[in-house]
């Protein structure tokens, strides 16, 4: 079973709870959105096959703890499933991004599931599939990026709609060179709700135009 794969490498998390902790990243090749602010677009098409057992074989020779499958949407390819499972088997604390406009229900439970919701600064966020914030866990967490205050304000009304805070952890990440750190921590410190500031660590430690890292 093979998957078509973006890229590989082993780097510090720059986003999620667990920001700033190494991990080895499976990048996945294909994505059926198309965020205005995506700052991956190369993972739209190409990339190369590789078996599960080579990717699972790469994260252990990599001797990280933690990996991260991401894209492009990884729950694209059916043998995404597949993946996770034997990540999780040979040991690894595993997560996924996804981009939250594709059912989570058949991942193994011991992932650790991140939905980027998409907010209307996207010009994306019709494709969301809200019955996926019905079936979250503790072990999840939800990500909003946004473009603005009206994406700021759209997001507290999901939050508060869902329930969010009760069940996972919520992330406000700002557009990189839109909105400003200081202006998404102010916005948050106004709500006075337990949001996380989402900062992504990768792009200020080596520039927002730097791959593999």
């Amino acid at each position: 079973m093979t998957l078509l794969v973006s890229e590989t490498f082993y780097s510090i998390l720059g986003e999620s709870i667990y920001a700033g902790e190494p991990a080895f990243f499976i990048r996945l090749t294909g994505c059926n959105l198309r965020c205005k602010y995506c700052d991956t677009p190369y993972a739209y098409e190409g990339g190369e096959r590789m078996s599960v057992a080579a990717l699972v074989k790469a994260a252990r020779d990599s001797r990280a703890t933690q990996v991260l499958v991401t894209g492009g949407e990884p729950l694209l390819q059916t043998a995404t499933l597949r993946l996770l499972e034997r990540l999780v088997r040979a040991g690894f604390t595993v997560m996924l991004e996804t981009n939250g406009s594709l059912p989570i229900h058949a991942i193994n439970n011991q992932v650790h599931r991140i939905i980027d919701l998409k907010c209307p600064g996207s010009e994306m966020s019709r494709h969301n599939y809200w019955e996926n914030l019905e079936v979250l866990t503790i072990r999840d967490e939800v990500k909003f990026v946004i473009s603005d205050r009206d994406d700021f304000n759209w997001a507290l009304a999901v939050i508060k709609g869902y329930r969010l805070l009760e069940r996972v952890p919520v992330l406000i990440s700002p557009v990189y060179g839109k909105v400003a750190a200081k202006e998404a921590a102010t916005w948050i410190l106004e709500s006075h709700l337990p949001l996380r500031l989402n900062l992504q660590l990768h792009k200020y430690i080596w520039g927002p135009e730097a791959r593999g890292v």
